[in-house]
């Protein structure tokens, strides 16, 4: 790798009445290290539909990367490799601004879906080898990450060789007890995670793992 090869990284800022989101905590913690001769770049996202993505797209035109990924919290229990971004806002609350838009489109007369570019399979397989849970999901759901990952790849069509996709990590400890939803993970466990999985993307730049990860039901 490179010396001058750049990782973009996005948080979100915390919503729904968290005064923590570990997205923005974990993009924090990887700001400025190298990684393979990558340098990485954190920047925090507003949590709402019209703000979200002018600061990503403000964010790619001052780093430029050559790889980017995007991380929001989800009440799951392990780290969530996506796949899929579709092109749908059903928001079931509202965003930090207040906004709650219902069964419209993320990016009016855009494609129905884009597909990461990210190889998700590595990322899971590295992070299984570690220890450290991971699954690959199949929706983003249909918030502001959904909306975010969206954006992202529909900007990314006009970056040919720039790669990018999205994840989505546990609820902490605490915010997983205050909702009544089990352990949580803790933020050094999902740093690390996330860690691995961004330098796991970095090192696998041609063909992705074949890795059965799908869903039956």
């Amino acid at each position: 790798m490179t010396s001058d090869l750049r990782c973009l990284v996005t948080g979100f800022e915390p919503f729904d009445g968290d005064t923590v989101n570990p997205s923005w905590q974990i993009a924090q913690a990887l700001h400025g290290q190298a990684l393979h001769g990558a340098s990485v770049h954190a920047v925090r996202l507003p949590c709402s539909f019209d703000g979200a993505l002018p600061v990503l797209r403000a964010a790619l035109r001052r780093h430029r990367p050559q790889l980017v990924l995007a991380l929001g919290q989800a009440a799951r229990s392990v780290i969530s490799l996506e796949r899929v971004a579709l092109n749908v806002i059903d928001a079931r609350i509202p965003d930090n601004a207040g906004a709650q838009p219902i069964d419209e489109p993320a990016q009016p007369g855009a494609p129905a879906a884009y597909f990461g570019t990210l190889p998700i399979k590595a990322m899971l397989a590295a992070l299984r080898e570690a220890g450290i849970g991971a699954e690959v999901s199949q929706t983003a759901g249909t918030f502001v990450c959904n909306h975010v990952f969206f954006g992202l790849m529909h900007a990314l069509r006009r970056r040919p060789g720039v790669r990018g996709g999205f994840v989505h990590v546990p609820l902490l400890p605490a915010q997983a007890a205050a909702r009544g939803l089990g352990p949580g993970m803790p933020l050094g466990l999902q740093t690390a995670g996330v860690r691995l999985a961004l330098a796991t993307a970095i090192c696998t730049a041609g063909q992705d793992l074949r890795l059965g990860a799908g869903q039956v039901d």
